[in-house]
């Protein structure tokens, strides 16, 4: 992030942005998850990046999941900004201090979806993200396949 704000932040600057905060909450996740990169969206002034996480997270560690997210967030100062409690489909919403918006949310089969947004920024070309998913790559493949890793602390029935 440069001294100048988000006015001098063009698209590509912020799509790093946006995997480096995407990179840090998904380095806290311990034991770790396989991920693979989802679309990257591009708007008028503003781009979001996307981890689709393809470790299965079983119903019964969901909330443990979400509460190690949402705590870690609070605890970089994010702002939590709505926290969806749908039993099935659960969500967190945050805002970092340089204006972009985080979310955590669950999709069908038990997939988990992080997706960052930035704020408006000046128009450039944007390149795919440089991180390596943490998994297989799934290039060329859309829509990306329902979760299929299993994990024993995350994938396991009971808490």
């Amino acid at each position: 992030m440069n001294d100048e704000g988000h006015e001098a932040m063009d698209m590509q600057a912020a799509a790093d942005r946006a995997d480096e905060i995407l990179d840090e909450v998904l380095n806290e996740i311990k034991p770790p998850l396989q991920w693979a990169h989802g679309p990257t969206s591009v708007g008028r002034c503003d781009v979001s990046r996307m981890r689709v996480v393809m470790t299965v997270v079983s119903f019964e560690r969901r909330g443990s999941f979400l509460g190690i997210v949402d705590r870690y967030w609070r605890d970089t100062g994010y702002r939590i900004k709505s926290v969806n409690k749908d039993v099935e489909f659960p969500a967190i919403y945050a805002r970092t201090p340089d204006g972009f918006g985080v979310s955590l949310s669950f999709g069908g089969a038990g997939q988990a979806f992080f997706e960052a947004d930035s704020p408006c920024v000046e128009k450039s070309e944007v390149a795919e993200s440089t991180t390596p998913p943490n998994g297989p790559a799934y290039e060329g493949v859309y829509p990306l396949p329902r979760p299929t890793i299993r994990s024993p602390f995350w994938s396991a029935g009971a808490p």
